[in-house]
């Protein structure tokens, strides 16, 4: 697009305008500047000193036998003896002793999302006789749901309704801006030195410290989207303590962050159009049209109406696309989702679709996962600090993909006027982790195919299982035989793939789903074993 000097944005604002209006709103870079350092690079958990032995509990809230504790561990690994804080630990012991083979640490993603139930969720997942085998460990990363402290910065930062995502012009852009530096200064006033220490490479050595407070040499570890970079930087840090490594939905390590949320708006833009084209091979049942460009212009015109008049005084036009963003993760959602834009559009019957935001969409009254994303997100890697630079890129990712464009830009907005900045950027190399499976659908949204490519590339003895063209975020455990046999052959034994040039297993994804009506009168079963998604806004 040229120089900055010469960027215009989607509705022919000059950005010397830009520069003018930011001044006006108060949104120069002077507050900025001032933001303080992020501590670089931790020295590693292998010199901090070991917690005391856990104490485990029954966890309130979960299956019996499932064990809760909590481990203290410092705030600033740079001062080993100084303040600590305390990560909430999981456990489900392994009871077959006679193969007994350690630990699995497991990670769902985010940035912020909670681990604790993972112990129970995985013990269905990897089967009883493999679950039996491992002692099942899960956490809620520093600053997460049950560990101490744990970060709010805003409870109603998404209380609907809020201003529209995509704003009509520049007056709007800039009060979304600020909206997002408030953001960034509520958390830095709450935090302040908390935020210096939030990075992924500090929820890294807080695993190692897991690993000792466990009595463990090594450590086994899965990892799901966000889960899989932060598997991948334990990795990188401590290559001699891993013993298997699974990564699920990867991350691209070359393109953390700012980069990567473009790049996920372009994968979702795919996604929304496969599910529109998936609408109208069934107009008959679901009478939005029967091309997928027809279902589309349903679909924003769906989002005018509401941004008129949101339903029931709730879902408004970002409220609709966070609910429908969902589809973007898994396809089984598809059936849910179209029938509510149906019944709103063809017979103005708001409820289905109160009904999915309520299980997609409602992330209101607490902002802990949001919290702890940005204040990871946002330091541990470098952002634009200009709004010029983002206007002009998010209106260019706008025009080509304007699903998620607008929607994913306010989600990290709050990085450009973060108070702290990256001090020191984690390189992943895998070179010294002696083996590591992966596995990426070619057509994931939230963390596009290229990562998987790029992360199997940074570990030369990983193996790579790609899902072609399923769509789906997140895919072992889901019941497909071609992934699970390889996932649990190497978990039982260390069993890869054989190598092969690119990928290293090719595996068929799930059929794409059918209409109840229509699945009811063929007498079919259902595609997908469940509609969990790791690491989901």
């Amino acid at each position: 697009m040229g120089s900055i000097d010469g960027a215009t944005g989607a509705e022919g604002v000059h950005v010397k305008k830009i520069l003018v209006a930011l001044a006006a709103a108060g949104l120069s870079l002077s507050g900025v500047l001032a933001a303080s350092p992020a501590a670089g690079a931790p020295p590693g958990a292998e010199h901090a000193p070991p917690a005391p032995a856990p104490q485990w509990t029954q966890c309130e809230g979960l299956p019996t036998g499932v064990e809760c504790t909590k481990i203290e561990v410092p705030l600033d690994y740079r001062r080993p003896k100084g303040e600590k804080i305390k990560i909430a630990v999981s456990r489900r012991k392994a009871t077959d002793t006679a193969h007994y083979q350690g630990v699995i640490l497991f990670n769902p993603g985010g940035p912020g999302g909670s681990g604790l139930a993972y112990p129970a969720v995985m013990q269905t997942r990897l089967g009883p006789t493999l679950a039996a085998q491992y002692d099942l460990i899960g956490f809620d990363p520093r600053g997460v749901g049950s560990s101490e402290p744990s970060l709010s910065c805003d409870p109603h930062f998404a209380d609907p309704v809020r201003p529209d995502y995509v704003p009509a012009n520049i007056t709007e852009e800039l009060a979304w801006a600020q909206r997002s530096r408030n953001y960034a200064e509520a958390c830095g006033r709450i935090y302040g030195d908390l935020l210096k220490n939030m990075t992924t490479a500090d929820a890294a050595n807080d695993m190692d410290q897991i690993r000792k407070a466990l009595g463990q040499e090594q450590i086994s570890y899965v990892g799901y989207s966000y889960g899989t970079y932060l598997g991948a930087t334990y990795a990188t840090l401590f290559p001699n303590r891993v013993r298997r490594l699974v990564l699920d939905s990867i991350v691209n390590p070359s393109r953390v962050w700012y980069e990567a949320n473009i790049d996920q708006n372009h994968a979702f833009e795919g996604r929304a159009k496969d599910f529109f084209a998936w609408i109208a091979q069934y107009d008959s049942t679901y009478h939005l049209g029967t091309t997928g460009d027809e279902v589309e212009k349903a679909f924003y015109a769906a989002r005018a109406k509401l941004k008129d008049t949101p339903a029931e005084g709730r879902v408004g036009p970002d409220e609709f696309d966070d609910t429908y963003l969902a589809g973007g993760y898994l396809k089984s959602r598809w059936p849910l989702l179209a029938n509510a834009l149906s019944r709103y559009l063809t017979a103005g019957e708001a409820a289905p679709l109160l009904a999915a935001y309520g299980t997609y969409g409602d992330s209101s009254g607490d902002d802990n996962t949001f919290a702890v994303y940005s204040a990871v997100e946002c330091s541990d890697a470098s952002w634009p600090r200009d709004w010029p630079r983002w206007h002009r890129d998010m209106w260019q990712s706008y025009r080509a993909a304007p699903f998620l464009s607008w929607g994913n830009a306010w989600f990290n907005a709050q990085c450009a006027f973060w108070p702290v900045r990256t001090a020191h950027e984690q390189r992943i190399d895998g070179r010294l982790v002696k083996n590591a499976l992966f596995f990426q659908d070619t057509k994931d949204g939230a963390t596009p195919y290229e990562g998987g490519v790029e992360m199997h590339r940074r570990f030369p003895n990983s193996r790579l299982v790609v899902m072609d063209g399923g769509g789906n975020h997140g895919l072992t455990g889901r019941g497909n035989a071609c992934v699970d046999d390889a996932w649990k052959a190497y978990l039982t034994d260390g069993t890869l793939p054989a190598s092969r040039p690119g990928p290293d297993l090719h595996c068929e994804p799930f059929a794409d789903p059918v209409p109840p009506a229509r699945a009811a009168a063929m007498n079919a079963t259902p595609t997908q074993i469940d509609d969990w998604v790791p690491g989901e806004r």
